[in-house]
């Protein structure tokens, strides 16, 4: 059913549309499943080259086999916030994880940058990313010094001196603007080679080329981010203020 764990059959059915290069939404439409459930299964198991029903469908049953193991018993299941759905929350938040993962992040890293996307504060202190995680203190605070220096997180200390890793929204425009330097300098780098190996040449001219290409994307990236930053500020619109 809709909404229910995924049959072994159902698995099959993904692995044989994802071969025949449907689209997630069309194999959604014949399982009678949203978009949003086949996308997280095939991108958490393997990805659309190496997604295996069987294999997707073991390490489901392993990952519930080991939530029931390390949830303690007559453990209290905090009241969840803004009347959400706890389950629909952490399916959220794998999908999430495993997208990020996809974009090349470790997935420690896409775990605690996922946790703080989803926290209403967008601020979480080391204990707080340990608990929800159920990870040790260290695999953290090598998480947050891999997002740091990616420009992803930055710290803040509060009234009572805790150190909380940040996400907000501003970090967006950050890394944006810290990816398009990269890749000034990358094609810098092209240019030097024109030199090198002879104008004209072959080589040089391709390379010559990948530089010109780079500084296009680079300019489009910075221009693109100083036009769209007050996006990441503006509160959307609801409905009813569409309606007024």
């Amino acid at each position: 059913m809709p909404g229910g764990r995924l049959t072994q059959q159902e698995r099959q059915q993904i692995a044989l549309g994802v071969a025949d290069g449907l689209a997630y939404a069309e194999i959604a439409r014949r399982l009678e499943r949203p978009t949003s459930t086949i996308t997280r299964e095939v991108m958490r198991n393997g990805g659309p080259t190496a997604y295996r029903a069987d294999l997707a469908h073991r390490a489901t049953e392993r990952r519930a086999h080991h939530r029931r193991q390390t949830t303690p018993r007559g453990a209290q299941t905090p009241e969840p916030a803004h009347g959400r759905d706890p389950e629909a929350v952490r399916e959220y938040e794998e999908t999430f994880t495993t997208v990020l993962m996809q974009t090349g992040a470790p997935k420690m890293m896409s775990r605690v940058l996922t946790c703080l996307y989803t926290s209403d504060t967008g601020s979480l202190t080391a204990a707080e990313l340990v608990q929800r995680l159920q990870v040790s203190p260290a695999s953290i605070s090598k998480a947050i010094s891999y997002l740091e220096n990616q420009g992803l997180v930055r710290r803040e200390r509060d009234d009572r001196r805790r150190e909380h890793y940040v996400a907000d929204n501003d970090v967006w425009y950050q890394s944006m603007i810290a990816s398009a330097r990269g890749t000034i300098q990358l094609a810098e780098t092209a240019r030097q080679g024109v030199g090198v190996l002879g104008p004209g040449t072959p080589a040089a001219i391709r390379l010559e080329n990948i530089a010109r290409f780079l500084d296009f994307v680079s300019e489009s990236i910075t221009r693109a981010a100083d036009q769209a930053r007050e996006v990441l500020h503006t509160k959307p619109e609801t409905p009813s203020d569409s309606a007024t």
